[in-house]
């Protein structure tokens, strides 16, 4: 089996110089992105064609974003991610300037949890089953507004309530997640049903017809 280029000897893995970066600033400058194996023997560098590579796309690159995601960068990423799921090269192709590593960290150090609080599973995007539980148990017994009174929903635009549908197609086959199709909801709701014939306010048919022939 081959080694990696990178554990080549002779070849620096530690952290990039000033003087490494300008090296492949200019080389990409002249000759453009691609051809990473060439980029080592024709500049001089003691690094890897996939060392070059990812230190063009995930530091050097002029058009990278710098700080903080924005809102509807945020809003972005949920979407893309209940359509996408883990697909993190797609999902940075859809945000300039962002990069997949750093779309994935904010995922989990951040969005993921923003979902969670307000009883959203981030992974498939759909109302946690204990909130899901309570939200049932409630429209049976008329308490719903108490039930959400510590569970805000989270903001969803019409855009995103599009992008939750069309997760539930990519979704369909994912068994045993979200609220059990097994459980029937429907025991936990009153009867509707009334034998009318059985109410004794309601005037028997022959006590009508008493009176119409009075009539």
């Amino acid at each position: 089996m081959r080694k990696p280029c990178c554990d080549k000897e002779g070849m620096n893995k530690g952290s990039w110089s000033p003087q490494e970066d300008q090296e492949l600033m200019d080389y990409i400058q002249k000759h453009g992105e691609g051809h990473w194996r060439n980029i080592p023997k024709a500049t001089g560098l003691l690094r890897c064609g996939k060392s070059c590579r990812l230190r063009w796309v995930n530091y050097l690159r002029p058009d990278l974003k710098r700080g903080n995601f924005a809102e509807d960068e945020e809003d972005l990423i949920i979407r893309l991610h209940a359509l996408l799921g883990n697909r993190w090269s797609l999902i940075a192709g859809r945000l300039p300037g962002r990069t997949d590593n750093e779309v994935k960290n904010y995922w989990n150090s951040h969005l993921s949890k923003k979902l969670a609080s307000v009883g959203i599973d981030p992974k498939h995007h759909r109302l946690s089953h204990h909130l899901a539980r309570n939200l049932i148990n409630s429209i049976a017994t008329g308490e719903t507004s108490s039930a959400l009174e510590h569970h805000q929903p989270f903001p969803l635009d019409h855009d995103q309530i599009k992008s939750s549908s069309a997760s539930d197609h990519y979704q369909a086959s994912d068994a045993g997640d979200g609220i059990n199709d097994d459980d029937d909801s429907s025991s936990l709701l009153p009867d509707l049903n009334v034998d009318m014939a059985s109410d004794s306010s309601l005037p028997s048919g022959t006590a009508t017809e008493d009176k119409m022939s009075l009539l």
